[in-house]
């Protein structure tokens, strides 16, 4: 990738942790101001960055129609909205829609609990790969040995207490998942979150997305939250079926 497209890059990356100013994004490029403002003029004109009467950069609108383009061609979202806001409507908790993408696991949709208590989650995010039940899923659906190469390439930061932190317990985990046809996320990503989540497969089998139930613990208990794992897993054979997968309940 050019230097330039790099440092273009960069700047929007920036700017989606919030308002800048040109003398700090030049500090995070660590190149001259001149060189980052050659930068913003460009990503001004797409309309990819825009300058307030303060002079502070922001995200432009331009990128609203990109990641709603985004979006549209992920079409399992389109297929899986209607059965995930049931979901959402009938549990009354955050459901959450990620696809595996490039070696990331990424929200694609989510529908948020009806309770005052939100999660921190938002469509285009990155799911911890070792402390999701959404990565779990994607995960464990790999090839054996593409699924070796992943996991030996995971930071196994740990998140809480409960989180794994080895290559083998996430391997010996996936294949329990493999296996089962569902993953927890018991308190490993955050301290107060419990998560189930369970896969949707395209016609031949593969699995092409999972959606999941997350509860903080103020508004269920773990058990509870376990319960939920039936109406999941009927959500999903749902959505398989509309992607052309028998259902095999």
């Amino acid at each position: 990738m050019s230097q330039t497209v790099t440092r273009a890059l960069r700047i929007l990356a920036e700017l989606g942790e919030g308002e800048r100013s040109l003398d700090q994004l030049a500090e995070v490029l660590g190149v001259h101001k001149t060189t980052v403002l050659r930068l913003l003029q460009s990503l001004e004109e797409e309309r990819f960055v825009y300058r307030d009467a303060g002079y502070r950069y922001h995200l432009g609108a331009g990128l609203f129609a990109l990641s709603g383009l985004a979006l549209e061609q992920r079409g399992i979202r389109r297929i899986a909205a209607p059965h995930l806001a049931e979901l959402n409507a009938a549990t009354g908790q955050t459901v959450h829609l990620a696809a595996y993408e490039g070696g990331e696991v990424v929200y694609i949709d989510k529908f948020d609990s009806r309770h005052p208590v939100r999660m921190y989650s938002r469509i285009g995010l990155r799911a911890a790969l070792h402390s999701a039940a959404v990565s779990k899923v994607l995960l464990a659906d790999l090839p054996l040995p593409e699924r070796r190469r992943v996991v030996a390439g995971i930071n196994f930061t740990p998140h809480t207490p409960h989180t794994i932190t080895s290559p083998e317990a996430l391997l010996s985990e996936l294949e329990k998942v493999a296996v089962q046809g569902w993953a927890q996320d018991h308190a490993e990503h955050e301290a107060f979150i419990n998560c189930v989540a369970a896969p949707i497969r395209e016609v031949g089998g593969r699995v092409i997305a999972a959606a999941s139930i997350s509860v903080p613990d103020v508004l269920l208990p773990y058990e509870q939250v376990l319960d939920l794992l039936p109406q999941l897993l009927a959500t999903t054979r749902a959505i398989s079926a509309d992607c052309g997968r028998p259902d095999h309940t």
